[in-house]
């Protein structure tokens, strides 16, 4: 399933419509911030699976 040009254009009319011009900055830092700490949640998960197995 894959999003069209269309279909994102319209989307993202529909987030300005909703949230305003000015929170869109406030939602993309939010947005990154989420984004880079699920990313160091996971390396976090995985360092700690390696430790539990090199340690067997």
């Amino acid at each position: 399933m894959r999003i069209s040009t269309t279909e994102l254009l319209i989307v993202l009319a529909v987030v300005i419509v909703i949230f305003g011009p000015t929170q869109i900055p406030k939602l993309t830092k939010m947005m990154g911030k989420s984004i880079k700490n699920l990313r160091a949640g996971m390396s976090e998960d995985e360092d700690g699976e390696k430790k539990d197995k090199n340690e067997e």
